[in-house]
């Protein structure tokens, strides 16, 4: 489901392209953008999870199943994300049709811009940092690392509201704003970032301390003195 879950933005994109009936630079820049984001996060993912056990959310969620798990994976994770992808992809539809490419639209590409960087650097260390030997079981509190516990989170939320805001050339566009907002919500609040820290603060030595000195979300400077953010 990781490995499609980028994809099937990038094919909605694809179809809608071909489907609407807006101006042509806000159609190209609007599918490029997202299939940019959506190919980069399925290989970044599959390489990742390649001959690796289960995802410990996906476990989490069959052991709770019981029984023949199957019917309620296909509900609980594949229907559900399906149409998580519908709502959340709306702007990425809703954008083709705009008429014309203003600077709202090029505010849109520098925010996605700024979100991809995160998303593809973050991952790109915590790469590097999990095949080092030398630091097997620590903690990655260096690079974007230090500034956010979740870059790659922040800008996958940050990718949805540039491409937001390119949907904001139309009155049906900007009307869809919980979009993002879902988005944003799912990974701060929901599946995202607290099922992560949950695994991690009982399987990682120090995370706690980690915790303690750097904001959850929002790239901010490390914290002097101990505390939760």
């Amino acid at each position: 489901m990781d490995t499609v879950w980028g994809l099937g933005f990038a094919v909605v994109a694809v179809v809608t392209c071909v489907l609407a009936d807006g101006d042509l630079a806000p159609r190209l820049v609007t599918t490029a953008l997202t299939v940019v984001w959506g190919v980069r996060l399925a290989v970044h993912l599959h390489l990742r999870n390649r001959d690796k056990p289960e995802d410990h959310r996906y476990a989490a969620i069959m052991e709770r199943a019981g029984g023949n798990p199957r019917p309620h994976m296909f509900v609980r994770v594949f229907l559900v994300q399906a149409g998580v992808m519908w709502f959340v992809s709306l702007p990425v539809q809703a954008a083709q049709y705009a008429d014309s490419f203003g600077v709202l639209a090029w505010v849109g590409v520098a925010v996605w811009a700024v979100g991809f960087g995160f998303e593809a650097v973050g991952d790109h260390q915590l790469t590097v940092f999990a095949r080092d030997r030398s630091t097997r079981g620590e903690v990655l509190d260096t690079g974007l690392w230090r500034y956010t516990r979740h870059p790659d989170y922040f800008g996958d939320a940050a990718v949805w509201w540039g491409l937001y805001l390119l949907a904001c050339a139309t009155w049906a566009g900007a009307a869809m704003v919980l979009s993002p907002i879902a988005m944003t919500y799912t990974l701060a609040r929901g599946t995202g970032k607290p099922l992560t820290e949950e695994h991690l603060t009982s399987s990682r030595p120090g995370y706690a301390e980690y915790v303690a000195r750097t904001s959850g979300f929002f790239p901010l400077p490390p914290k002097r003195k101990q505390g939760a953010s």
